[in-house]
């Protein structure tokens, strides 16, 4: 076993990579993956200091916090998140976020969160 401080090389295949044109937060390096269903599981790791556009899905989407600090800003509210913090942001529901430097979540959508170009 080895203790780590960021996502292992087989999660950051290139192949996997989410194109900047599809992030709302862009010093973020993300990584998707789907499964044999409808949902997709992404992975981000956040370089620097950033915040996120205004956004909502068509799914609901649940995230863990990894490391790090992740401020989750839902329609009037905010709650800061810490590594362990679970959430589920329901569909249509406008989030953005304020994440700072060497935070890492895991998403895992009820959806198509990034389509293939």
């Amino acid at each position: 076993m080895k203790i780590v401080n960021e996502f292992p090389a087989f999660m950051k295949e290139p192949v996997n990579r989410v194109p900047k044109s599809q992030q709302h937060t862009q010093a973020v390096e993300g990584f998707v993956f789907g499964g044999s269903g409808i949902g997709q599981m992404a992975f981000w790791s956040c370089a620097e200091d950033m915040e996120s556009e205004w956004h909502a899905n068509d799914f609901d989407e649940y995230f863990v916090v990894v490391a790090g600090k992740y401020v989750l800003l839902l329609e009037g509210s905010e709650r800061v998140l810490r590594p362990g913090d679970e959430v589920v942001v329901p569909s249509g529901v406008r989030q953005a976020a304020k994440v700072a430097a060497g935070t890492r979540t895991i998403h895992a959508f009820g959806g198509q969160r990034v389509i293939e170009q």
